[in-house]
């Protein structure tokens, strides 16, 4: 791909989720695009305040989008958006206290799975929209998939149950190559888990390290999913996140992740500054040319895409496995005790709408409700293809740390003990269970 300055100029159209695309004409469309009322007739809110919470980069494909549907709602509505602004780690460790507090936002972004959007929904710190979903016709835009992550039971197992959230866009977590680092040393592409060691030896021998990543936020958490997803099936998925059978914590799955990653380690495939390094860290370090490889989601695409200017980079799935870590996006969830829910319901619905979710899309997203007519940019052609590859096998296979309210900082723990040598491979997996049954034994 070359890559220029700039979003990437085209809509999305992520078929193989299940993503329906929107009408393009008709009174419910428009009423749902207008952020209107559900009679079609418009309301005014001039002078209301509805305070917004999000945690994405301003120049990421939805923070673009959420400032769009912004300038929306405000125009349409004559109501003040007061944005606030966050970070992803914080508001996951905050949001229990502060969506039942005064200070709660009305709307905000929060993460989705068990651990998170399901644990507050058991314990109704984020209201039910069910009856949102059936005014606004939501759950029509919303194929199998990603419905999964919108809806939870009353033990906040998701799948089933009510709806809580509106996931707005996909995601799934694939390789970013650095091309001309790759075309510099003589090497391809890899296509088979032997090439991708082969490739990465060859960059240390060069003195390169190859493979950036984080292990005190979710990059390495995730690598190691995906090393454990390549010996699985999808009834481990199902065991592992819904409990449908214990799982085999000295089995083929987390023993392969726990050696593979000690492995690399060791020959220094991945550096042991990673221990104190942050997503950020590490997304930046392949944005200004420093790594070959980095694993992470397709909520950086559109970011690469604008800020790497000086070298051609692709994308790819991870070598040798038909699972990978994925999912509806993030979700817009109404705090219990949102001051104004229905002036939320109206902004999550302008989110939803055609204008945004194009937005979305042509940002370097992948949109949940684009009309897919017409998709000529070779740069979104590229997403979708990697995306359509995963969705044709099954393969999305949610996020290492949904199964418990407290797997996130716990995964992160044991990948910085193996970062640090604090853990072997063995005694990374015993803890890793320790954390997990701790929780699950609870529930299963």
């Amino acid at each position: 791909m070359k890559h220029r300055t700039g979003a990437a100029a085209a809509v999305l159209a992520i078929g193989a989720l299940a993503l329906t695309a929107c009408s393009s004409g008709g009174d419910d469309a428009d009423a749902s695009a207008s952020g209107s009322s559900s009679d079609g007739a418009a309301a005014d809110y001039t002078g209301e305040t509805l305070t917004v919470m999000h945690y994405e980069g301003e120049d990421s494909a939805m923070g673009i989008a959420w400032n769009k549907a912004i300038e929306i709602f405000e125009e349409e509505t004559g109501a003040t958006v007061d944005l606030q602004t966050t970070a992803f780690e914080d508001l996951n460790a905050s949001a229990e206290q502060l969506f039942d507090s005064s200070d709660a936002p009305d709307v905000s972004e929060y993460n989705k799975g068990n651990a998170t959007a399901g644990q507050l929904a058991a314990i109704g710190v984020i209201q039910n929209l069910d009856d949102a979903y059936a005014e606004y016709g939501w759950a029509d835009l919303l194929g199998e998939g990603v419905d999964t992550i919108a809806m939870y039971d009353e033990d906040g197992i998701m799948g089933s149950g009510s709806y809580y959230g509106v996931p707005n866009y996909g995601e799934f977590v694939f390789m970013y190559y650095n091309q001309d680092m790759f075309d510099e040393y003589g090497i391809e592409i890899p296509t088979t888990m032997d090439d991708l060691e082969a490739a990465m030896q060859t960059f240390v021998d060069n003195g390169v390290t190859p493979l950036t990543t984080s292990a005190q936020e979710y990059p390495m958490g995730q690598l190691w999913y995906q090393l454990a997803l390549s010996q699985a099936d999808r009834q481990w998925v199902n065991d592992y996140q819904l409990y449908e059978n214990p799982v085999d914590w000295t089995g083929t799955q987390v023993t392969y992740a726990d050696d593979t990653l000690v492995d690399w380690l060791d020959k220094g495939y991945i550096s042991s500054d990673v221990s104190g390094m942050t997503a950020e860290d590490a997304g930046l370090q392949f944005i200004n040319g420093e790594a070959p490889i980095f694993y992470s989601g397709s909520w950086w695409y559109g970011r690469m895409l604008s800020d790497i200017t000086d070298f051609d980079f692709t994308i790819a799935n991870f070598p040798d496995t038909t699972l990978t870590p994925g999912s509806g996006g993030n979700m817009w969830v109404i705090p219990v005790e949102s001051k104004q829910p229905e002036l939320a319901k109206i902004f999550i619905d302008i989110t939803m709408s055609p204008e945004v979710q194009a937005l979305l899309g042509e940002s370097g997203g992948l949109p949940v409700a684009a009309d897919t007519a017409d998709i000529q940019d070779e740069d979104a052609q590229k997403l979708i293809e990697v995306f359509n590859e995963v969705n044709d096998r099954d393969g999305l296979s949610f996020y290492p740390d949904w199964p418990t309210p407290d797997f996130y900082g716990d995964l992160n723990s044991v990948m910085q003990g193996l970062v640090n040598g604090d853990y072997d491979a063995t005694a990374a997996g015993s803890q890793l269970e320790s954390y997990y049954e701790d929780y699950v034994s609870t529930v299963r």
